[in-house]
């Protein structure tokens, strides 16, 4: 997982020779100022030459080299005079990475009624060369540096650049075969290989609970915490051995998280480990979403991915939920249930619920390890990557929590502004039944990252693209 820290923005500012040189160091030195403080870590060309700025064809070089010796995620170029568009092209190109387009929005002509900047000028040269350069690229309207549209732009472009990097680099853990009748979560890993670089390694269930049962036996420190932690905080409603396997499963993933760099994981949930190990995963699963290590259930590999993208759309900062889309509120037609048997993570428990760790109600063997509670509400961004016959899509809608009856698992009843569009966008897409879920309005990060994952198609719902359009350019709230 990457964090907002861990993100490096490349600073590649420009400059055209018959402008005001001046007035160009001038807004580097403002915008630079200005993007730090968002607290994103930031990679200057101060030493390309004399002015720090993209101006001759010399620079493209020297910044390229600069950038990509220092493992860029992204790279952002701010036209603090008119720019040198075909060297500000070149650079991005070479780069291959996200590219954010933006300039200071231009002050009055001076008294003579000369001007210093012609930015905005220089902006549309840029997009041309780009867009014919096949370079996709991030556009934030031309404003000043603390306008909200530029302040809110420059974040919504730092997040879905962690979303990119985090999708290029992604590591399913498949811990055991899918259940047999679940032909839902069939995923093509040859395709997702070719198409994305998204690599799945497969783990056998009997070897990660024998890992399970050395680390139970060994009583290893996180193995300790992991009891303690659940002993003090809910009502255990399950055998001690069964809590114990718990905990040692928890303990299990984590381990082959780090040593094999996964980045997420899909697990065979049931019917195999209620047999062997006596337990469901869905508590195990929950305690590592909240250390921001998704896990899907029924072995969804899409399901793991979606839950990365989610997760990755806020840094992180949020913690994920893996949800079944189950049924209907009684009552409110716009409104649905978000449910799991028990994986949501503990974080997100409702204030002054304790919950429990409770039986199985829907299996047949019963199996011991769901969590029992409801989540908070506020506002919730529901993802699904998915794909049918090579032809992958990014479902992506705005939801937020609202009252309804209680059950069993883990739960959070959403409303929508109307359901029956959701419902068909699910029905006719490449879904199933399995979406991520996280706290806030990420829509737009969604949007814009999937400017630069070729080969999926962004499927947005309240809001819709041109809605989400509108927001990015401040023409709506």
């Amino acid at each position: 997982m990457y964090y907002k820290n861990d993100l490096k923005i490349g600073y590649a500012p420009t400059r055209r020779t018959v402008f005001s040189r001046e007035d160009a160091l001038k807004y580097k030195k403002l915008v630079h100022e200005k993007i730090k403080s968002f607290g994103y870590k930031i990679v200057d060309i101060e030493d390309i030459n004399e002015d720090g700025l993209l101006v001759g064809n010399d620079d493209i070089v020297s910044a390229v080299r600069k950038f990509k010796s220092q493992d860029v995620d992204c790279v952002f170029s701010p036209h603090c005079n008119f720019g040198t568009e075909d060297v500000v092209a070149n650079v991005a190109k070479e780069m291959g990475l996200p590219f954010l387009l933006w300039g200071p929005r231009d002050e009055a002509p001076l008294v003579d009624g000369s001007r210093l900047r012609d930015s905005q000028c220089g902006l549309f040269a840029t997009s041309k060369i780009l867009s014919r350069l096949s370079v996709p690229f991030t556009y934030i309207i031309n404003s000043r540096v603390d306008d909200d549209v530029f302040v809110n732009g420059f974040n919504n472009f730092a997040a879905a650049a962690n979303v990119v990097k985090t999708f290029r680099k992604i590591r399913i853990g498949q811990v055991g075969t899918r259940p047999a009748p679940f032909w839902t979560v069939i995923a093509n890993e040859g395709e997702l290989l070719e198409k994305f670089g998204i690599e799945i390694v497969p783990y056998n269930l009997i070897d990660v609970i024998n890992m399970a049962i050395k680390i139970r036996e060994g009583r290893s420190s996180g193995f300790i915490d992991t009891i303690k932690y659940l002993e003090q905080n809910f009502k255990i409603n399950i055998e001690k051995e069964k809590l114990e396997n718990i905990a040692a499963l928890k303990e299990a993933i984590k381990e082959i998280k780090v040593k094999d760099n996964i980045s997420a994981f899909a697990i065979q949930c049931w019917t195999a480990l209620g047999d062997i190990f006596g337990i469901v995963p869905c508590s195990a699963n929950a305690l590592l979403f909240d250390q921001d290590i998704p896990v899907a259930c029924e072995t969804d590999i899409s399901g793991a991915v979606s839950a990365l993208i989610a997760a990755s759309s806020t840094f992180f900062q949020s913690k994920v939920i893996f949800a079944d889309v189950t049924i209907r509120h009684p009552e409110d037609d716009n409104a649905e249930l978000l449910w799991h048997c028990g994986p949501f993570p503990p974080s997100l428990k409702k204030e002054n619920v304790k919950g429990q760790i409770s039986c199985h109600g829907i299996l047949d063997n019963h199996a011991q390890g769901i969590f029992d509670y409801e989540i908070k509400g506020g506002d919730i961004t529901v993802v699904r990557f998915d794909g049918l016959k090579g032809n992958y899509k990014l479902f992506c809608g705005q939801a937020e929590g609202t009252e309804g009856p209680k059950t069993t698992g883990t739960y959070l009843w959403i409303k929508v502004k109307d359901w029956s569009k959701w419902e068909e966008k699910l029905i006719y897409g490449p879904y199933i039944h399995h979406v991520a879920a996280v706290h806030g309005k990420v829509s737009p990060v969604i949007y814009e990252a999937l400017k630069y994952l070729s080969g999926v198609e962004l499927d947005a719902i309240e809001p819709y693209e041109d809605e989400i359009r509108d927001m990015l350019a401040g023409r709506s709230k």
